[in-house]
């Protein structure tokens, strides 16, 4: 049985975190909930923390010859993770490998998850460490899951605003939900794109080696919703169409692309940790009322 959530509070901004996934469940500035509440007839999950991999392997994982049942975004999301400290507006969670992580990814590994509120900012890390005795590779990524619309605005008008201009294409997603050689365009106006279901009938927007570093979802209304994904890189729009929410995603890594049939030291943009080292990831999210 998973352990009570946790609860932070900033002045008017409200967080919790549950421990199983170390997954934010709610989140609230001025009494607005940002987060949709999730819904298993559309999507279960709220804001899952991807670990050791982001998207997609192909038919698993490799490593030293073996083969290893490495499914979508990893495990994380699936595992209790331990409360290592909190404060009022401070909370770091943590997970070990087990035998159930081993079974799927056969490294050591210590992935903390950190929630710092900061008036209407939430600041997310992770931090991966590698305790083993040999290199360990890993990819990680947040995935929260917005209402869309928030607060008191609307569905129709909205749009994301990028920091910087963007090429107007994206990976199309291959069967399996692996990385095609194969782009699709997609309607951006200068650095801004308008919200639309027909964008996501092929799958998430994916911005693998963007220019930008931020981006806004801007309603009509002039509310909007951050994201500073410096200390990812990459970037990810994604919902079902037709369902109340977006998904402001940030990774270091992405699915396999199509055909691959490497380690997964191999995979693109994967990272090593070499023993005894540790790297931190952080993104910031900020709300902006009307």
């Amino acid at each position: 049985m998973s352990a009570p959530p946790v609860a932070l509070a900033d002045g008017d901004a409200r967080l919790t975190i549950a421990t199983r996934g170390a997954e934010a469940v709610a989140w609230s500035v001025g009494g607005v909930e940002l987060l949709w509440p999730g819904d298993a007839a559309i999507w279960s999950q709220i804001c899952p923390i991807l670990y050791p991999v982001v998207g997609w392997t192909r038919d698993g994982a490799r490593v030293g010859g073996k083969s290893y049942p490495l499914g979508l975004h990893g495990f994380a999301a699936a595992e209790d993770f331990a409360v290592e400290a909190a404060t009022d507006e401070f909370a770091r969670l943590i997970l070990r490998d087990n035998e159930r992580t081993r079974a799927l990814y056969p490294f050591a590994f210590a992935l903390a998850a950190e929630y710092r509120l900061l008036g209407a900012a939430l600041e997310m890390t992770l931090e991966v460490a590698n305790p083993g005795d040999g290199p360990a590779p890993y990819a990680c990524g947040l995935h929260p899951g917005f209402r869309w619309p928030f607060a008191r605005g609307g569905r129709t008008g909205a749009r994301v605003v990028f920091e910087r201009a963007e090429a107007a294409v994206v990976p199309v997603i291959a069967p399996g939900g692996l990385i095609s050689a194969a782009t699709r365009p997609f309607p951006l106006r200068g650095n801004a794109l308008d919200l639309d279901d027909a964008l996501f009938v092929g799958d998430a927007l994916c911005f693998l080696e963007p220019a930008s570093r931020s981006l806004r979802f801007e309603q009509a209304d002039g509310s909007a919703i951050e994201m500073d994904f410096t200390g990812f890189g990459r970037a990810a729009l994604w919902t079902r169409p037709g369902a109340p929410f977006l998904c402001l995603e940030a990774w270091t890594g992405y699915s396999d692309p199509e055909g691959f049939a490497g380690e997964l030291f191999d995979k693109p943009a994967m990272r090593t940790l070499a023993p005894g080292e540790r790297a931190r990831h952080k993104a910031i999210y900020r709300y902006f009322a009307a």
